[in-house]
């Protein structure tokens, strides 16, 4: 069974459970898109989120995000234990729909138990049908600056990219070493 791409423009498939496709995708388009649809009352299930883009000069945004992480020592937080600042894409792709959300709200803390974020491809979506939302894809021409937050994540916490990197390596080859022999026992067979 092999998996097929939809593409749409704002408007979701007629499906309880929408999976989109991240890469290539620009954070807030796509955020903004995701957080109408689950209040409308949809599942969103995103995958590669490590994939999905931030425009702009690489440099300007992992500044921007470092000072993010770092000024919170102020007068009445002096030990620096304030908001807890995502790192990893997954988790800073959910932030983002979150604040596009009502959260304080009954109706935006239902729409943000309704989206799940996954870094890479689950086994369970792997022959799903996926999403791509044309109004969120990145149009990349000549000179035009971005970063992925794969990137973003590396510069920030290079230990833990590295172990997540290597794992999803182990992961591929073993899935590749499989999937070989599954070809080799229907060549055989036949």
């Amino acid at each position: 069974m092999c998996s097929k791409v939809i593409m749409v423009d704002r408007n979701p498939p007629q499906l309880n459970e929408v999976v989109v496709d991240a890469a290539n995708h620009v954070v807030g388009r796509l955020a903004s898109i995701v957080a109408k649809w689950a209040l409308e009352g949809r599942r969103v299930v995103i995958v590669n989120a490590e994939k999905a883009v931030v425009t702009g000069d690489f440099n300007m945004v992992l500044n921007w995000y470092k000072t993010r992480i770092s000024e919170w020592l102020t007068h009445y937080n002096p030990e620096k234990v304030g908001p807890k600042i995502p790192r990893k894409p997954d988790r800073i792709l959910r932030r983002v729909i979150r604040g596009m959300l009502p959260r304080k709200e009954t109706r935006g803390k239902q729409a943000y138990k309704r989206i799940r974020v996954f870094m890479g491809v689950p086994p369970q979506y792997i022959n799903v049908d996926k999403v791509i939302i044309r109004g969120a894809l990145l149009s990349i021409k000549p000179g035009a600056k971005y970063a992925t937050l794969e990137e973003l994540w590396s510069h920030i916490e290079p230990k833990q990219y590295e172990a997540w990197r290597k794992a999803r390596e182990a992961w591929e080859t073993k899935m590749a070493k499989l999937k070989k022999a599954e070809g080799e026992g229907k060549g055989g067979s036949a």
